[in-house]
């Protein structure tokens, strides 16, 4: 099985199981939607933990389903995932235990909080084969003063877990050996609380977001497959990626 799920103690722990990389393919995608939506169904459940096996937390969405003829299909599915985890009213957890990058730091970035190895890194390198996150140009944008996202953004270059501490994208950095006691004591903080309240509270301070969240991504996604997916340069990064060479830009 691609995703396991565990739940005990008012915690659902749903978590990505295909090491090391944790690659999202569009099956991989689709069975966590449905594990993340079967956890919020379950009122029982206080706090959901989204985690991953191995030496990733996630490398992000498989390369094969960018190309033209899958891409939209991909889209669709990466993106109800991740509307799927903003749905969710229990409060959510990304465990990094490992690195975050492109889809993966996307997927992070879109639960609540998010409790990391210092051995983790984030990082949206998607820039480096010709195209750009649409939840990331979402997110980030929000989440950090602009020249940091667009650093981030438009080098693709990775922070460490530390400096995401420091800018507020990750609240809890804690050594390897020490990980899974930091995310149950992180978790215990909600836990503890009034279910009822906790997602009232949530969603009350996300109701001024939702609308503009939803308008904004859907302008994104149309960029992104009607203008990038057209060009040149977003064919020829992939295409060097797969065939393991450096792209030639066009410029177009």
């Amino acid at each position: 099985m691609n995703i396991l799920v565990e739940k005990d103690n008012g915690i659902a722990r749903v978590t990505l199981n295909r090491p090391p990389l944790n690659v999202l393919d569009i099956a991989t995608m689709r069975e966590l939607n449905a594990a993340l939506c079967d956890a919020g169904a379950d009122k029982t459940n206080r706090v959901i933990i989204l985690a991953a096996q191995g030496k990733f937390f996630s490398a992000g969405v498989d390369i094969a389903d960018h190309t033209r003829e899958r891409v939209g299909e991909m889209i669709s599915v990466f993106h109800g995932l991740i509307r799927a985890l903003w749905s969710l009213e229990q409060p959510t957890i990304a465990a990094t235990q490992g690195s975050a990058l492109g889809g993966g730091m996307e997927l992070a970035f879109a639960c609540d909080f998010i409790v990391a190895s210092d051995k983790a890194k984030f990082a949206q390198p998607e820039i480096q084969v010709g195209v750009f996150p649409p939840i990331a140009a979402l997110m980030l944008s929000r989440l950090l003063p602009r020249k940091k996202a667009f650093e981030l953004l438009l080098t693709g270059d990775a922070i460490d877990a530390h400096a995401a501490e420091h800018l507020g994208l990750v609240n809890v950095v804690a050594a390897p050996d020490d990980f899974e006691n930091a995310l149950r004591a992180f978790a215990a903080r909600l836990t503890k609380l009034s279910g009822a309240v906790l997602r009232m509270t949530k969603r009350a301070a996300l109701l001024p977001l939702r609308d503009e969240n939803e308008n904004a991504l859907r302008e994104i996604e149309e960029l992104y497959l009607n203008e990038l997916m057209q060009t040149a340069d977003a064919q020829e990064g992939l295409a060097a990626f797969m065939e393991k060479r450096a792209p030639v830009w066009s410029d177009r």
